[in-house]
């Protein structure tokens, strides 16, 4: 285990600008000057839901760039039980892409971002459900250190904590643990472990966001009573931005690629709606700030600061921004002249970087590569420049963590550039890049974050930076940079990433699930990637005792760094069945590794590096088939096909373009991905050839859909559906409704312990109504609902037979559950097994 590296500064890597590795920020003169009034008013709000996509981006812009607030949003989870509709990451790598999709959001509405350390476990139909599998005391904890920690004077709720049962649970108690915490955040004897760091803290007042969906439509909403409500007009426009608030908000809210929540901006006026809660009620409703002093008058010795600051924003030069620098540095001087205190730390960050973009003041390291080990010396090339005619002199550099400092008493002169090489040495200890709630194994509702001055903070936290100390006109300003890798792309220009921290070798398996349908030996191929030069060990599969291996181990040698090699151990099962996990490990001088790296990079978001172990689940398990030819359309994305090679099946996937009967008539089965037709518009104009597909005697598998933007309403040969139904609890029982289909018999026999070990939940959107040509094949329902027989829906058409399931199965299979394997096979083989007319079927 590696022990966690001194960090200077990291307790306040809370409430800093966030980390971010596109092209440095290079603003306007007009976004300077927002900057600037920003730096004018001390007051905070705080939002609070419980989703990436749940907040509303209107709101926070407004109060970021309008009102100059200091906005956050604090995101219970990080979406991991959602879906993915830009690629086949699920769990705690979508919650990474949703992670980094949020932080893109508030780069562009001027908010900042906060998380507790629930996991998002997917669907909950009432918060009791909720705050038990979150444990309700921990995520309350974390949202009571953020209040103490950001002090917010307003709290704003997304949703409304006196409706339990009518939203997803996890919205319900995101307001419910955020009215609760508002008081407690004041306690000193709530979390009082916490006050070792920060202070009580006791917001003004708390507001719930309301709006027509809460009242059902627009209509009910118009004509409700709004004279408790506070009105706030939000569809202001930017003139020295040149962007009205919800063009801004719009371009914020699309930055949810993975959820598909692209948005288009508008203009003129727009309204939004605060119920208020508790705290001390409004007099005039005209600012949530009433009775908040969010001027410098609210910092002693602060008055000064408050008037040069007017003074500079009403003399800053539009055409010149660089006049301003003087004053600013002399307000930068007075701020450090404060005592300690909450806003001391804010205002000079915000001031320092003010005081950059006014100047032009460039300051980048640079790692000539993009990967380190620990231990290793790193590389940095060293940009130093000054594009205005403030006299200015870099002093020294200051590299992290090893806290070496280097002189260099350089005069930076106006757009003369400053080049410089530094070698930085990196500590054995140094933590690896990786997301620190995956660090260690969390449970089911919650990560696992030991560090309490980490919780709350959004991102990878990155130990490897560099401290400018520039001299402005005669006052020493620290400016802390990030080290960065960056190259060129022919097509797309200058590309930046991080420096990230890698093992010295990973391991990938290349299957995540490996099935034995007989004791026959299969092989388990393992690929190795090195962090640095000259990496040579062995490398073995641990496997229990009565899996055979062989070899034991095998000897790897790589010579260069980034080189990777695949090597093969032939695995034999036992006779009996069993389910097992196998963890590939390497050694380098006594030394264990078992990580894979996983990289996640996406054009809208910083590539991301996750380090999990290098683990594969193996089945010995009494699977038959029947070996059809499937074509698989692939839908939002998912790993389905991998798990159909996995079972002996020959998967092609075609593209929506290539369906013609004549290239669909080599095969048996067709089976379209989850969401499927609410992504592929092609497949509207595509369902004679697979219905006639069908009718000539083959199989077509449909994976759920979403009853909003569906590209055609026929997505069955007969009448059929979708609603929101769902069966949300993956253990709740399930009944069949035709025990004697084929579906529940051939060629596998599945029982009620088939359904046992799912994962997150049994199924979603299911149709609730469909043509009496559909035999229901199961019944579930969560505690106290009406049963839901739309789960597994089978329809003769023609020769052949269309089905329709809104099973999990693309959770399920790649976590290995056996059951959802067998039933699969059951639904391929269809076409095989005996046919059962539905009258004969007892429903």
């Amino acid at each position: 285990m590696r022990n966690l590296f001194l960090r200077p500064f990291l307790f306040f890597l809370f409430f800093t600008t966030f980390l971010h590795a596109q092209k440095p920020q290079k603003p306007s003169s007009s976004s300077i000057y927002n900057e600037i009034q920003k730096l004018n008013f001390l007051g905070t709000v705080l939002y609070i839901a419980a989703h990436p996509d749940d907040e509303n981006t209107r709101l926070i812009s407004y109060m970021a760039n309008k009102v100059h607030a200091r906005t956050g949003y604090l995101s219970l989870t990080r979406g991991d039980g959602g879906q993915n509709l830009i690629g086949p990451q699920l769990r705690e790598l979508l919650g990474v892409i949703r992670t980094q999709e949020l932080l893109e959001a508030r780069k562009i509405d001027g908010g900042e971002q906060f998380f507790s350390r629930a996991n998002d476990f997917g669907f909950s139909k009432n918060p009791e459900e909720t705050l038990q599998i979150w444990d309700k005391e921990k995520v309350l904890s974390d949202l009571v250190w953020v209040v103490r920690k950001f002090q917010p004077d307003v709290i704003i709720n997304r949703f409304d904590h006196r409706s339990p049962g009518t939203t997803h649970g996890h919205h319900t108690s995101s307001a419910m643990l955020s009215m609760e915490g508002f008081d407690l955040a004041n306690s000193t004897t709530a979390f009082p472990e916490q006050l070792k760091l920060v202070n009580v803290w006791q917001p003004k007042r708390i507001f719930f966001n309301t709006s027509w969906w809460f009242y059902g439509s627009r209509e009910k909403f118009d004509s409700a009573n709004k004279s408790n409500l506070t009105s706030i007009q939000t569809g202001v426009y930017y003139q020295t931005l040149g962007e009205s608030n919800q063009e801004i908000a719009a371009l914020s809210r699309s930055s949810h690629k993975s959820q598909g929540f692209g948005s288009t901006g508008v203009r003129g006026e727009d309204t939004e709606y605060l119920e208020f809660l508790k705290g001390k009620p409004l007099q005039n409703k005209t600012s949530i700030f009433e009775g908040v002093d969010t001027s410098w008058n609210r910092v002693k010795g602060g008055k000064p600061i408050g008037e040069l600051i007017s003074t500079i924003a009403n003399q800053y030069d539009f055409k010149n921004p660089s006049e301003s620098i003087p004053n600013l540095v002399k307000a930068y001087s007075m701020i450090q002249a404060l005592d300690e205190n909450h806003w001391k730390t804010i205002k000079s960050d915000e001031i320092k970087k003010i005081i950059a973009d006014c100047s032009g003041l460039f300051l980048e390291a640079v790692s000539t590569a993009q990967e380190a080990t620990p231990g290793s010396i790193v590389k940095l090339n060293l940009e130093a420049i000054n594009r205005s005619s403030v006299n200015m002199q870099l002093l020294n550099i200051t590299t992290f963590p090893e806290q070496k400092t280097t002189v260099l008493n350089t005069d930076l002169k106006n757009n003369t550039l400053q080049n410089s090489t530094l070698d930085l040495q990196l500590p054995q200890s140094i933590n690896y890049t990786q997301p620190y709630w995956l660090k260690e194994k969390g449970t089911v509702g919650l990560y696992t974050v030991k560090d309490q001055k980490n919780i709350g903070i959004p991102d990878i936290i990155r130990d490897v930076k560099v401290v400018f100390n520039v001299k402005i006109n005669d006052v020493e300003i620290p400016f802390e940079r990030t080290v960065v890798y960056k190259y060129n792309d022919n097509v797309k220009g200058e590309m930046y990433s991080y420096l990230d921290i890698v093992p010295e070798i990973t391991t990938t398996i290349l299957d995540k699930v490996l099935l034995f349908p007989n004791t026959k030996s299969k092989y388990i191929g393992v690929s190795l990637k090195s962090g640095k030069d000259a990496v040579k060990g062995n490398l073995k599969l641990d496997l229990p005792k009565e899996w055979k291996v062989s070899p034991e181990t095998i000897a790897f040698q790589l010579d260069k760094k980034g080189t990777e090699q695949t090597v093969y151990f032939e695995v034999t099962p036992p006779t009996q069945m069993s389910e097992v996990v196998a963890k590939s490990i390497a050694t380098i001088d006594s030394e264990s590794f078992d990580k894979e790296q996983i990289i996640i990079n996406y054009d809208h978001i910083t590539k991301q590096q996750v380090l999990k172990t290098a683990e594969i689940k193996c089945i010995r398990i009494d699977l038959k088939t029947n070996h059809e030819k499937i074509a698989y359309i692939m839908g939002a994305g998912d790993e389905v096909p991998q798990s159909l090679r996995q079972m002996g099946y020959q998967v092609t996937l075609i593209k929506p373009d290539e369906i013609t009967p004549e290239k669909l008539e080599s095969f048996d089965v067709v089976m379209t991905g989850i969401r499927a037709y609410n992504t592929i518009k092609t497949l509207a104009y595509k369902q004679d050839i697979l219905f006639d597909f069908v009718k000539s005697g083959k199989t077509m598998i449909v994976q759920y859909n979403t009853p909003n933007d569906l590209v055609t309403t026929k997505i069955a040969p007969f009448p059929l559906k979708i609603s929101n139904d769902r069966v949300t609890e993956e253990n709740a029982e399930v009944r069949f409704i035709a025990p004697e289909h084929p579906l529940l018999n051939y060629p596998n026999t599945i029982t009620q312990d088939d359904f046992k070990g799912w994962t997150q939940e049994q199924g979603l959107y299911y149709p609730k109504e469909f043509d009496k040509a559909f035999t229901p094949i199961l019944s579930s329902n969560d505690k106290g609902e009406s049963a839901k027989e739309g789960a597994l829906l089978i329809a003769p058409y023609g020769k052949g037979n269309y089905i329709y399931t809104g099973l999990s199965l693309f959770r399920e299979l790649p976590e290995g559950v056996t059951g959802a394997y067998k039933l699969l096979s059951n639904l391929i083989s269809v076409k095989s097994s005996v046919s059962i007319p539905n009258q004969q079927i007892k429903k």
